[in-house]
C-alpha cells in the first residue's frame, strides 16, 4: 500500500482483556522510528492496549529479537510490533538486508501463527522515511499497529 492512499482508520474494539504487545524496534534512525512508534501508540491507546519496548542494534537484528521474544516463558504477549528503517546506499548491502529482514519474519509468521505487525521502511532516501513517519494518517508505525491489532482479533476469534 502506497502512503498517499493509506486508508484513515480508527482502531478497532478488541473482544476481551486489553492485549499486551511487544514493540520491538531498531533506532537506527531515531527521528523515523520514534515517529512510527508514536504513531502506533496512538493506535494502541485508542485500542487500550498496553506495550513494552525493546530494542536492537538493527534491522537485521528484528527476526531474531522476535524469535527470542516467542521463546522466552517469563512474559505472554499477545503480539509483536516490529519497527526499523532502511536507507538505501550505494551497494548491494541494502537489498540483502532487506531480503533477510523480510523473509526471516515472514518464516516466523508463517510457522508460529504469531500476531506480528511488521513496520520495516525500505526507501531510497532518509527524507521518504521521515514522509511516513510523521504525524498525519501516512504514518507506517500506525498501519502497522492497526494491521497487528487486527491479527490479535483473528487469534482471538479462533481462539488461539
Amino acid at each position: 500500500m502506497s502512503t498517499i492512499d493509506a486508508p484513515v482508520r480508527a482502531a478497532q474494539p478488541l473482544p476481551g482483556p486489553a492485549p499486551r504487545l511487544l514493540v520491538i524496534q531498531a533506532p537506527y534512525y531515531e527521528q523515523v522510528v520514534g515517529g512510527m512508534r508514536r504513531g502506533a501508540e496512538r493506535v494502541f491507546a485508542e485500542a487500550g492496549a498496553t506495550h513494552q519496548v525493546v530494542e536492537v542494534a538493527g534491522g537485521y537484528e528484528l527476526p531474531a529479537a522476535l524469535r527470542m521474544a516467542l521463546a522466552q516463558t517469563g512474559e505472554a504477549y499477545d503480539g509483536y510490533l516490529l519497527l526499523g528503517c532502511v536507507v538505501r546506499g550505494e551497494t548491494d548491502h541494502y537489498t540483502f538486508i532487506c531480503d533477510a529482514i523480510c523473509h526471516g519474519v515472514m518464516q516466523i509468521a508463517a510457522e508460529t501463527g504469531a500476531a506480528i505487525g511488521f513496520g520495516l521502511l525500505t526507501v531510497d532516501t532518509l527524507p521518504q522515511a521521515v514522509a511516513r513517519a510523521g504525524e498525519d494518517h501516512h504514518n507506517k508505525g500506525a498501519e502497522a499497529a492497526h494491521a497487528l491489532l487486527g491479527q490479535v482479533a483473528l487469534r482471538r476469534r479462533w481462539g488461539l
